[in-house]
């Protein structure tokens, strides 16, 4: 059994809570930590009034100080844009082939095209550029509709099959599961699998697709294959696929078609930054 502790005279009084022996004393806290409680109370109570603190159904109350991170923000930004406004201006002015001339201006529509990337493209066609499934790669030199300054520029001002821009890249592959037999289209699959250097899963179809081929997609991809770029026909030949390559999603392609769509950022992005960006993906090391 524990033994009963002994109060000693100048113990301070106890709360009247004891524990197997232990009495708690009533210790009250020192009087200069005391008035810092008081000062941090009434320092929280200012605060809240005088910065947004108080959530509202629309938006937190704004303080009467006025001041905001927001609004922080966009000083910093209408200030950097005051800073770069004069080489803006001359990167949206100039010649697109004249930007590689210029040592400054291409270092820096450089810097600034690969911010605008991260920011706005690479959801899409990733960070280092290098596509995923149904997104192209920037960083090789198979181009649907060209790789050039301008040609990059077009693409980018305009995008590819959106009804937000007139002047928007447009191709349309028909889905030939509507058009032709399940096995012609496994004959023009093999084909096409046969064009791109592949073993055709049947080398007799394969040979019978070719005629098929010459029917329906030479007009588009060419007798050889190999695209038409004013068309945005891709090159069949190079084993670059954006989709696959292997026989089951060239079946799927044949059959339903695709249908990728890319937005027009003139409506987003300024001319200087548009530049800016296609700077950015031609030297990715693909452009031409």
């Amino acid at each position: 059994m524990a033994k009963e502790p002994q109060i000693q005279d100048n113990d301070p009084e106890t709360t009247g809570h004891e524990w197997d022996g232990i009495r708690e004393f009533n210790n009250p806290l020192p009087r200069w930590w005391v008035w810092v409680f008081y000062l941090t109370i009434i320092w929280g109570i200012w605060y809240s009034v005088a910065y947004p603190a108080w959530p509202g159904i629309k938006e937190a109350t704004a303080g009467y100080m006025g001041w905001s991170t927001r609004a922080n923000v966009a000083e910093e930004i209408a200030a950097a844009e005051a800073a770069n406004a004069g080489i803006n201006e001359k990167l949206a002015s100039v010649e697109l082939a004249a930007i590689q001339g210029d040592d400054e201006l291409q270092g820096y529509a450089t810097s600034a095209g690969a911010a605008v990337f991260r920011t706005w493209c690479a959801q899409c066609h990733g960070s280092g550029a290098a596509g995923a499934k149904g997104y192209p790669n920037l960083q090789d030199d198979a181009w649907l509709w060209g790789g050039t300054m301008e040609e990059i520029h077009t693409t980018v001002t305009h995008g590819i099959r959106n009804e937000e821009d007139p002047d928007a890249r447009y191709s349309q592959m028909p889905a030939f599961g509507e058009l032709l037999e399940k096995e012609e289209i496994g004959q023009v699959v093999n084909y096409v699998m046969a064009l791109s250097g592949q073993e055709p899963r049947n080398a007799e179809a394969a040979t019978a697709g070719e005629q098929v081929f010459v029917d329906n997609c030479a007009a588009c991809h060419g007798d050889d294959g190999t695209g038409d770029r004013t068309q945005g026909a891709p090159n069949l030949t190079d084993a670059i696929w954006l989709y696959g390559g292997d026989y089951d999603t060239l079946h799927d392609t044949v059959t339903y078609s695709r249908f990728g769509v890319m937005p027009p950022w003139n409506q987003r992005l300024s001319e200087a930054e548009i530049r800016a960006v296609t700077t950015y993906v031609h030297q990715l090391g693909g452009g031409e």
